[in-house]
C-alpha cells in the first residue's frame, strides 16, 4: 500500500506549496484510484507499476504546475493499462471534465507510438499529428507526456530490449526534446537530452563526464569567483542581484565538438553566470557594470529582451575575456524572465492566463503544422528538422519583428506574413535593396515584400527556394486546388469510355453496386472519384476489374501463393494462403497486417487506407520472414520539371535493374511539371529507400513519394 499522506507531503514540499483541505482529498482520491488501476502489475525495475504515475506527478510538482495537472499525472496510465479497471468515465465522474480531457489526451498520444524497428513514416507522423492536436486543445497534456517520457527515460536502464532503448531515447532526442525546448522548459528539455545521449552515445557520454569530473572543482571554484566579482560590483552600484553559476551540460558539449570539430579542451563556454535582477531597466544597467569588470567581445552581444526568441524566451547574453583570459558568458534578466527560461510555457500558463493555449504563437504554429501534416502537403522529417532548427529575426517595414527558421529565404518570410501575399510574390527587397527570390534571411534583416495583384499565382520553380515546410505546403496546395478541376473532366472522361464499352450510361455506371461499395468503402464522392481517376491513382483497368471482376487479372499464380506461404507468417503461423493488396503494395521491410476476406487473408501495409475501418475481428498480426527472390510490385510517383528528364530516371532503373512494369505520365501544362508514375518490382524496402534516395539526387527531380 502507497503512504498517501506521504506522498502528498512530499509534493507539498517540491513544489512549494500548501494545498487546501479539498486538494489533499483529492489528490488522496487520485492515488488511491491509480493504485486499483495498477495493482499487481509492476515495474521492468520491481517496483509496483504505480511509482511510475507519482513520481511523473513529483516531476509536474517540480514544474510548479497546478492541482489538476498533479491529479492527471496521477492517473495518466490509468485507462490504458489497468485492464478496463477504470475508464475515463470514471475519472470524469470522481475528478472532473479537465482531468479527464488530460489523461484522454496522454493516452491517445501513449496509444499510438511508432514500434520499434522499421519505423513506418505515417505512423511516426500520426504520433505527432495526435501529440499536437492534443496540445491544442489543454497545453498540460504535453506537461504531463513530458513528464511521464522524462520519468521512462530515468529508469530506462531497466529495459532489456536494446532496440527497444534506443528507439525510445532517439524519439526523445528527435522529438521530445525539441518540443521541450519549443515550449521554453530547459529544466526538462536538458535532461532529456543528457539521458537519450547516455542510452546512444554511452562511450562517448562516459568519456565527457569523466573529462567534466575531472576539471570540476576548478571550474566551481573559477565560477564562483567570477560571482562574486560580479556581485562587488553590483552591490557598488546599489543593484541587488542574485548570481548563479551555470554549466553546460554533456550532450550539449558534445554537440559542439561535433558540430565544431573540436577536441574538450577547446571549448572554453563550459561555464558561465547568470544575474537575475528586479526589472528590466536594471537589466540594461547590470550590462554597463559587465562590461567595466571584463572585456566584451564584438559580436556575441544578444538582445532577447527588446527582441524575445519566438517561445517568449527573454534575457540578455553578453560574451567577455575574464582576467584568466578565457571566454565567459553572462545572462542577465529579472526574476519573471528566468521562471520563464527555465520553465517556458509553463510559467506563462500558470501566471498570465489560463486559456494561453488558444493565444500562443507557438501553439497556433503546432495547429498548422498539424493541418498540414493530415493533409499530406508537409512530413514528419521536414516538421523534425524544423523543430531542431534555429532562427533569424528579421524585421517589417514598419519595425515589427518577425521570428523565422534559420535557412529561411524571402519566398518564406512572403508567405509567413499571409499566404495572398506569398501568392503574389513579385520580388523582395532587403535593407532598401532587391534582392534575388533565393536571398537568405539574417539577424536584423528589414523586408519588403513586393506585391503584384494580377499575379496568376505562384511559380512551381518557388519550391526550390522555399525553405519552410509551410511555405512549401502552401504552394502545392495552390496548384493541387488549382489542377482539381482539370483533373475531374479527365476522370470523367475515363467514366465515359466505360460506360461506352460496357453499353451503359454515366449515371447507371455510378448506379453499380460493386462501383458503390468501392467508393463507400473508400469513402469517395463522385467528384473526389473522378478526380482519383484523373491523377492516375485509380486507372481505367482498375475501375473495368472492379465491375468486371475480369478472371485473369485475378488469377495468381500456385508458385506466387507458395511463394507468399512461405515469406509471411499470419498470427505466427507460415503455412497459410495469403494474397498481397494491390491497393498498397507491401514489400519486405514494410509493417504489415492480415486482412480476411471471402478470398483468404490479404496482406496490406500497416498504414493502407483500406484497413483504418476493419473491424477488429478481421485483422490478424502479420509479419516477414524473408525477403523471398521473386520481387514484389510498388509503386512510386517522381515530379519532374520536364519530359526530358525521363530517359535519365529510366536509366537508373536499368543500372539497377530494377524491372518496370508499368509507366503512366501526365503533364499539367498551367505547372510547368510532369508526374510519372511508375510500377517497379523491387526484393524488398531496403532496395525500395535506396532506389528513391538514388533518385531524389538526379537534377529537376523535384518530389518522389511511395504511392
Amino acid at each position: 500500500m502507497v503512504k498517501t499522506e506521504n506522498y502528498i507531503k512530499e509534493f507539498e514540499i517540491i513544489s512549494q506549496k500548501k494545498f487546501n483541505p479539498e486538494e489533499k482529498s483529492l489528490i488522496e482520491k487520485a492515488i488511491k484510484m491509480a493504485e486499483y488501476a495498477h495493482e499487481g502489475f509492476y515495474r521492468k525495475s520491481g517496483e509496483p507499476f504505480v511509482t511510475h504515475p507519482l513520481e511523473v506527478a513529483k516531476i509536474l510538482a517540480s514544474l510548479k504546475l497546478d492541482v489538476t495537472s498533479l491529479i492527471a499525472g496521477i492517473l495518466h496510465d490509468s485507462v490504458e493499462d489497468s485492464e478496463g479497471r477504470v475508464t475515463l468515465e470514471d475519472i470524469k465522474k470522481e475528478f472532473g471534465k479537465e482531468v479527464a480531457l488530460i489523461v484522454d489526451g496522454v493516452t491517445k498520444v501513449s496509444k499510438i507510438n511508432a514500434p520499434v524497428g522499421n519505423i513506418e513514416q505515417k505512423k511516426k507522423s500520426e504520433t505527432i499529428q495526435k501529440m499536437l492536436l492534443a496540445m491544442a486543445e489543454d497545453v498540460r497534456v504535453i506537461f504531463v507526456k513530458l513528464a511521464d517520457r522524462l520519468h521512462n527515460m530515468r529508469t530506462i536502464e531497466y529495459v532489456d530490449n536494446i532496440d527497444k532503448k534506443k528507439y525510445k531515447a532517439l524519439e526523445t532526442l528527435e522529438v521530445y526534446a525539441p518540443i521541450a525546448h519549443k515550449l521554453g522548459i530547459h529544466v526538462v528539455k536538458w535532461e532529456l537530452e543528457d539521458l537519450s545521449f547516455k542510452v546512444l552515445h554511452p562511450n562517448d557520454y562516459y568519456k565527457i563526464k569523466e573529462l567534466v569530473a575531472k576539471k570540476k572543482k576548478e571550474r566551481e571554484e573559477r565560477t564562483k569567483e567570477y560571482a562574486n566579482q560580479l556581485k562587488a560590483a553590483l552591490k557598488e552600484h546599489n543593484i541587488k542581484a542574485k548570481i548563479e553559476g551555470r554549466y553546460k551540460h554533456y550532450y550539449s558539449i558534445w554537440k559542439k565538438m561535433k558540430e565544431k570539430n573540436k577536441k574538450f579542451d577547446e571549448i572554453y563556454d563550459l561555464i558561465g553566470i547568470r544575474a537575475i535582477v528586479d526589472d528590466i531597466r536594471t537589466c540594461y544597467t547590470t550590462v554597463g557594470v559587465v562590461h567595466q569588470i571584463w572585456v566584451p567581445l564584438p559580436g556575441r552581444f544578444k538582445d532577447y529582451i527588446a527582441a524575445p526568441k519566438s517561445n517568449g524566451y527573454k534575457s540578455i547574453h553578453t560574451t567577455v575575456i575574464t582576467q584568466f583570459g578565457e571566454p565567459l558568458e553572462v545572462q542577465i534578466r529579472d526574476h519573471n524572465m528566468h521562471a520563464e527560461a527555465e520553465y517556458g510555457l509553463i510559467a506563462h500558463w500558470i501566471y498570465k492566463e489560463k486559456n494561453i493555449n488558444l493565444k500562443q504563437k507557438w501553439l497556433l504554429q503546432l495547429l498548422d503544422w498539424r493541418k498540414e501534416l493530415i493533409q499530406g502537403n508537409t512530413n514528419l522529417s521536414e516538421l523534425k528538422n524544423e523543430l531542431q532548427l534555429g532562427e533569424v529575426f528579421v524585421l517589417t517595414p514598419k519595425g515589427e519583428i518577425i521570428h523565422m527558421t534559420r535557412g529561411s529565404t524571402v519566398i518564406d518570410f512572403a508567405y509567413s506574413i499571409h499566404t495572398e501575399i506569398g501568392h503574389h510574390f513579385s520580388g523582395a527587397k532587403v535593407n532598401g535593396k532587391i534582392v534575388p527570390i533565393s536571398y537568405k534571411l539574417k539577424n536584423g534583416d528589414v523586408v519588403e515584400i513586393l506585391v503584384n495583384k494580377s499575379s496568376k499565382g505562384p511559380s512551381l520553380d518557388w519550391l526550390k527556394y522555399a525553405k519552410s515546410p509551410r511555405t512549401k505546403a502552401k504552394i502545392r496546395r495552390f496548384f493541387r486546388e488549382k489542377e482539381k478541376e482539370r483533373l475531374i473532366e479527365s476522370g470523367k472522361d475515363v467514366i465515359r469510355k466505360i460506360a461506352k464499352r460496357l453499353n451503359i450510361s454515366i449515371e447507371g455506371l455510378l448506379e453499380n453496386e460493386k462501383l458503390k461499395n468501392f467508393m463507400k468503402n473508400h469513402n469517395l464522392t463522385p467528384e473526389e472519384l473522378y478526380a482519383r481517376i484523373g491523377e492516375g491513382s485509380i486507372t481505367f483497368n482498375d475501375l473495368l476489374n472492379l465491375i468486371e471482376k475480369q478472371k485473369e487479372e485475378k488469377k495468381i499464380s500456385s508458385k506466387q501463393k507458395k511463394n507468399y506461404k512461405n515469406l509471411i507468417s499470419v498470427d505466427g503461423i507460415s503455412s497459410i494462403d495469403v494474397h498481397i493488396a494491390k491497393c498498397c503494395m507491401p514489400v519486405p521491410g514494410d509493417e504489415i497486417i492480415g486482412i480476411s476476406s471471402r478470398r483468404g487473408i490479404t496482406i496490406h501495409r500497416v498504414g493502407c487506407k483500406n484497413v483504418q475501418n476493419i473491424e477488429e475481428e478481421r485483422k490478424f498480426k502479420a509479419s516477414w520472414i524473408s525477403e523471398g527472390s521473386s520481387g514484389f510490385n510498388a509503386a512510386i510517383e517522381i515530379e519532374l520539371d520536364r519530359n526530358e528528364r525521363l530517359p535519365e530516371i529510366m536509366n537508373i532503373f536499368i543500372s539497377k535493374k530494377i524491372n518496370v512494369s508499368s509507366l503512366k505520365v501526365f503533364e499539367a501544362e498551367s505547372w510547368k511539371t510532369i508526374f510519372a508514375n511508375f510500377t517497379i518490382m523491387v526484393k524488398s524496402l531496403n532496395e525500395l529507400n535506396e532506389l528513391i534516395k538514388e533518385i531524389e539526387k538526379k537534377a529537376g527531380v523535384m518530389r518522389v513519394r511511395r504511392k
